[in-house]
């Protein structure tokens, strides 16, 4: 729980600090590499070992993504490892790409479906989310698909879904029957 709001507090304050030199969206791109790069399990090894120094884990780090990084970025990166945060560091990235989407008003979605959607459906999602007020200003849908939900959709929106997959149905109504104690067997 401290992880998390140390998380919370340093994806705060990078976020503050590139608003303020107007260079939050480069520093957004940066946190998708980190993230990206943060994926490979030796270099989250690396992170979490507490044998390895800070000053040399900078220096990998600066071996790894050298000048790609904003320099904001980059001395984010030497901060949290010198005091001994980088542990967090996932869940700092985490933290800030939600506290970015917030600041530009954008709603993450996650539609699945049974079978690939088209642009024309992924439009009219769009445009109905969009009127319904249940989003921000902006939209971005993420599409997965899901063969066994058999047809229809769940939408994921925060911590709110709607289900309204065949699949869904099939079990609300085989749970009925199951659960109907007044039905006797002729």
């Amino acid at each position: 729980m401290a992880d998390m709001r140390a998380a919370r507090r340093y994806a705060k304050s990078i976020l503050d600090l590139g608003i303020e030199k107007r260079s939050a969206d480069k520093i957004n791109a940066d946190m998708g590499v980190i993230k990206e790069a943060l994926k490979h399990k030796d270099l989250m090894r690396l992170v979490k070992s507490p044998i390895i120094k800070a000053d040399k884990k900078i220096s990998i780090f600066k071996a790894i993504f050298g000048e790609s990084l904003d320099k904001v970025t980059m001395t984010f990166l030497e901060l949290v490892t010198t005091k001994g945060r980088e542990k967090v560091l996932p869940q700092m990235v985490q933290s800030f790409e939600q506290q970015y989407q917030a600041f530009k008003k954008v709603s993450s979605v996650k539609v699945t479906t049974a079978s690939p959607m088209t642009e024309d459906v992924m439009t009219q999602i769009k445009a109905t989310l969009l009127a319904s007020n249940i989003t921000a200003d902006s939209v971005d849908i993420v599409s997965t698909v899901n063969p066994e939900l058999i047809g229809g959709f769940i939408i994921e929106i925060g911590d709110k879904l709607y289900d309204a997959s065949i699949a869904h149905k099939i079990n609300k109504l085989k749970k009925g029957f199951l659960d109907n104690t007044s039905v006797n067997a002729v």
